[in-house]
């Protein structure tokens, strides 16, 4: 019935009967027909002013206005508006602003554009109006792609573009690398005027050859642009569409728009650098206009506000105790590696890595403790008992010791007992695994101290200053507004749960319910949010349900969130790019931008970036005041340059090692297979084959079974060893085979021959022959 009705207001838009309107509202009122309350005929409608004459083509979007608050939430309500009948409110469509129009002129004239403006002012539904005018313009040939980097930004630009376009007949399809697997590219491509993609899935199937060029395209979007640079998957767009700029290709290429709240200027400390450094983003994405409010700055200023700024110095602890036994267990388990070392008598502790003055709880030690597990994880010995015993007890002191200084870490921003609780869920995990000698003697250690631990954490002469601070801006902020929104940014997802936990068990806080935002990547064995997760924790905080959200980085940029009044730093700093980013999301007016820190080289780096944010908008200026022609003289040349350059520098692709070497544990080194039975699945996953190998594992049922594209996750895989059970990887269902998917991280490569051994982190930084996968070998 929906796609009836549609094509029925198709035809009657093209009818030469100027009364079918009316006709049609009287048929609908006969029908008691609810549309007929929505569909309202304003007599003697006139066309809305535009004050710039050169806006003339644009007539189409004028019957459009539009509600900010907040950014995304009305878009659906935009519809294409039949530019033959002005004068009837089909859709109640809405107004876009004269700031939005401004930032829309340039490429509206069809200029490659970067539009920068900031967060909260509707740079999406500027990308629209550019995009329906474009397709109005190009006809059946135009062709649109919208680049979203984080996959909630492109649900959420997907189901934007779907519900403004998809009524006026135009068809919107996505792909995402989560979806990649189920729909066919080139025919999603070939059949579809408006596609959203994450940028990665074009760059494969640029270099597969499914899509032959960005010829097929007559306009790209890019969201979030200023990420165009070194190896970016938006770079690896813009080297394919400059290698057919700069290579004399007849195909035509696509119009460029660029959109971001801020350019940045990289490591510049100067005007001159800072120009530079934007001329180079321009080159790379093909640019000869910067977009920016100027004739309309007030206007602007009513709808989005920039939030007050607060820096809070806050006292770290003075004497803790927690730190003081978990660092004496951290030098007792030094100790223990060194004594192997001296064993050896060939090498220490200390020349293993070339990181010096390494402090316990902090990021460098992290560092330090990972360059000294990857150096212990290739010791060669004749006596490959002797070899397995040493590199097994090194592989447990190393990972005891990045653990304690992950609970050091934790416990300096949030409480004591989240430290605790982090060491005592690892302990459990430990117990519940091989759980050797050297693990019994390691977690000895530490249970002799866990008591003294545990009344520590609950002594409240050892809270923390800064959850002390923290409570006091919540309380205070809440107690003048009880309708304040908050964003909490922190930097890990631990601290992000514990922080949750804190404010839920403070009697004074608890009325706020904290909801928690992070990425959906993996890091140290945590699994991310899953985006369902993500999507039901926006839903809740926009409709009032929580009056906080505490979010890592993946908050920074993009992802829509209710319009906020405050906006906390805790221990939160980054680039200039980032600071715009996160003071964005308090748009509301008369809000506020806390920066909470122990740390005062923290404040001084965000006084640096508000310097550097000053001097990004003076150099947007100065080039904006260039003559176009010596802009695009400039880009040129920058451009030419950069292609040289890339191609002096283009790696090439490394000989296959066809030697057949030997995988052993990385933890116990057992052996485990040959690289000679190793296939490669579907381009990026790693099988054995033969019966010899399912004998070195033992399987478990998967915490979290699911469907992955063709793969059906089912089991995790453990080393065998009954001491060891170190994690290999899993378990799939692909096609009609269970077979298992290993990562290289978990094993160390020995060279048969010389017994030297190799540790790589990535399957890309090894480089085996790559034998395909052969359903008829595994049939046989």
């Amino acid at each position: 019935m929906m796609a009836g009705a549609e094509k029925m207001v198709e035809c009657l838009l093209r009818s030469d009967k100027e009364n079918w309107p009316k006709i049609l509202k009287l048929a609908l009122e006969k029908e008691e027909c609810q549309l007929s309350e929505i569909w309202t005929i304003e007599k003697g409608e006139n066309d809305v002013e535009v004050k710039d004459t050169e806006m003339d083509e644009m007539e189409t979007s004028y019957v459009y206005s539009y509600q900010e608050e907040p950014e995304y939430q009305n878009l659906s309500q935009n519809s294409c508006p039949p530019s033959e009948v002005p004068h009837i409110n089909l859709y109640n469509p809405l107004k876009p602003r004269d700031y939005q129009l401004e930032l829309a002129l340039p490429a509206m004239k069809g200029k490659n554009t970067i539009i920068c403006a900031p967060t909260g002012c509707g740079k999406t539904f500027v990308s629209l109006l550019i995009c329906e005018h474009h397709l109005k313009n190009f006809g059946q040939k135009g062709k649109v792609v919208f680049f979203a980097i984080q996959i909630p930004v492109y649900e959420q630009q997907k189901s934007v573009f779907s519900k403004h376009f998809e009524r006026c007949g135009y068809r919107v399809a996505g792909i995402s690398g989560a979806t990649s697997e189920s729909y066919p590219v080139e025919e999603i491509v070939a059949n579809n005027d408006i596609i959203i993609l994450t940028p990665q899935i074009l760059v494969n199937n640029l270099k597969n050859g499914i899509i032959p060029s960005l010829s097929v395209f007559t306009l790209m979007i890019f969201d979030e642009c200023h990420n165009t640079s070194k190896h970016h998957p938006y770079n690896m767009i813009m080297f394919n569409y400059l290698d057919q700029k700069l290579g004399g290709s007849s195909g035509p290429l696509p119009q460029i728009i660029g959109l971001t709240a801020s350019v940045g200027i990289g490591n510049a400390n100067n005007k001159c650098e800072a120009m530079d450094y934007i001329c180079k983003l321009c080159a790379s994405l093909d640019t000869s206009v910067i977009a920016t409010v100027k004739d309309n700055l007030e206007e602007l200023e009513q709808i989005v506000y920039k939030p007050q700024k607060f820096f809070r110095k806050v006292e770290a602890r003075t004497n803790s105790k927690f730190k003081c036994i978990i660092s004496q267990l951290m030098k007792e388990i030094e100790n223990l590696a060194e004594s192997i070392f001296e064993e050896l008598g060939t090498v220490t502790l200390e020349n293993l890595s070339q990181i010096q003055n390494r402090t316990f709880g902090t990021q460098k030690y992290e560092q330090w403790i990972i360059a000294i597990q990857k150096a212990c994880a290739v010791f060669h010995m004749p006596d490959k008992e002797k070899e397995s015993k040493i590199c097994k007890a090194l592989f447990l002191y190393t990972s005891h010791l990045r653990k304690y200084n992950d609970a050091l870490i934790i416990s300096e921003d949030a409480q004591i007992k989240d430290g605790l609780d982090y060491l005592k869920d690892f302990f459990r995990n430990v117990q519940a695994a091989g759980f050797d000698e050297t693990e019994q003697d390691l977690t000895r250690r530490f249970e002799e101290k866990l008591q003294e631990l545990e009344d520590i954490s609950m002594d409240p002469d050892n809270e923390n200053p800064k959850l002390g601070d923290l409570g006091f801006i919540l309380k205070e902020e809440y107690h003048l507004n009880p309708e304040t929104k908050t964003i909490l940014f922190v930097k890990t997802r631990a601290l992000a749960d514990a922080l949750k936990k804190w404010i839920q068990q403070n009697s004074n806080l608890s009325f706020l319910k904290p909801g928690i935002l992070t990425g959906r990547g993996k890091t140290n064995q945590n699994t991310g949010m899953t985006l369902p997760a993500q999507k039901s924790v926006l839903d809740t905080f926009r409709t009032n349900g929580d009056k906080i959200l505490i979010a890592t980085s993946v908050a920074d940029e993009g992802i829509d969130i209710a319009q906020c009044n405050l906006v906390i730093l805790y221990e939160y700093v980054g680039n200039v790019i980032k600071m715009i980013q996160t003071r964005g999301r308090g748009r509301a007016k008369g809000s506020k931008c806390f920066l909470l820190t122990s740390n005062a080289d923290v404040i001084e780096k965000e006084k640096i970036n508000m310097y550097k944010e000053n001097l990004m908008n003076e150099s947007i200026s100065s080039l904006q005041t260039w003559d176009e022609a010596k802009f695009k003289d400039k880009i040129h040349q920058i451009q030419i340059q950069e292609k040289f350059f890339r191609e002096s520098q283009e790696k090439v692709e490394p000989e296959p090692d066809k030697k057949n070497k030997k995988l052993l544990c990385r933890k116990c080194k057992a052996f485990a297979c040959y690289t000679a039975d190793i296939r490669v699945v579907e381009e990026s996953h790693y099988t054995v084959v033969g019966a010899a190998f399912k004998e070195c594992f033992v399987r478990v049922p998967h915490p979290k079974p699911k469907q992955c594209g063709s793969f059906e996750k089912r089991e995790k895989i453990f080393c065998a060893r009954q001491n060891c059970r170190h994690d290999w990887g899993i378990c799939v269902r692909y096609k009609t085979f269970d077979i298992p998917v290993i990562k290289i991280h978990s094993f160390v490569v020995e060279d048969i021959a010389t017994g030297v051994q190799m540790a790589y982190d990535k399957w890309k930084d090894f480089h085996p022959e790559k034998i395909p996968f052969d359903v008829g070998e595994m049939s046989k």
